[in-house]
């Protein structure tokens, strides 16, 4: 989560382990998410983690009321401008910019009867979708509003073009954004000096950085060591 006047943004860890199944049943694509090399018994602190865990016909999602929990923690404690989240965690981060827009769609987030935090000004969702669920239809349908800037890889195997869309589509108040690589963050210098400007200048017309050549290995499923911003 970012704070546009603050250098130092928030990373939280999502709080659900994945197993190699959770992630075969999550992007339906384990060999290319390393899946049959994670060991059972790995050390937690080292295993993948996600929002949610989709069930086995992939039509829902359990343990988001985990992740709202959580959040709502986070939220109460300080003032955050906005959030930007990758993949699963782009799917959360336009979840929690609904989810501040309709609080009472979960009661448990609120404290005090109140929502924990007012509604955020922007939301960066890199290679992000809508998640299936009615959760997530309540929250979503018929749309969010909260100021969105989508980042698509022209050459995502993960989340393609017609999964991206489920998101685009409930996104009332959107900029769209391609980059010319695949699952992942960009991060070219243009690509971050982007960024950087459209959290300092919310609401002008920031140059496009156009396509600029591939940010990281097109290996289809590479989250950058070094991200733009907070993954929430």
């Amino acid at each position: 989560m970012c704070d546009a006047r603050s250098p130092f943004p928030v990373f939280l860890d999502a709080p659900h382990v994945l197993s190699p199944v959770d992630l075969a049943e999550t992007f339906n694509t384990p060999e290319e998410l390393g899946a049959p090399e994670a060991a059972q018994d790995a050390d937690p602190a080292l295993m993948p983690r996600g929002w949610w865990k989709v069930d086995a016909k992939r039509t829902n999602t359990n343990g988001l009321e985990a992740s709202f929990d959580l959040l709502r923690d986070v939220l109460k404690k300080d003032h955050y401008d906005g959030v930007l989240g990758f993949s699963q965690g782009a799917a959360m981060a336009a979840l929690l910019a609904a989810l501040l827009q309709k609080p009472d769609t979960y009661p448990a987030f609120l404290v005090d009867g109140k929502p924990p935090h007012p509604p955020l000004s922007f939301c960066i969702a890199v290679a992000g979708f809508k998640p299936p669920g009615p959760t997530s239809d309540a929250l979503f349908l018929p749309s969010y509003s909260t100021q969105t800037l989508h980042v698509l890889g022209k050459n995502d195997v993960i989340v393609v073009e017609e999964r991206s869309k489920t998101l685009l589509d409930v996104s009332s108040n959107k900029r769209v954004e391609w980059h010319d690589g695949g699952h992942f963050v960009p991060s070219k210098a243009s690509w971050r000096n982007f960024f950087r400007d459209y959290i300092r200048q919310l609401g002008s017309d920031v140059p496009s950085p156009g396509l600029a050549g591939i940010s990281q290995p097109p290996s289809g499923a590479v989250t950058p060591s070094t991200p733009a911003g907070s993954g929430a």
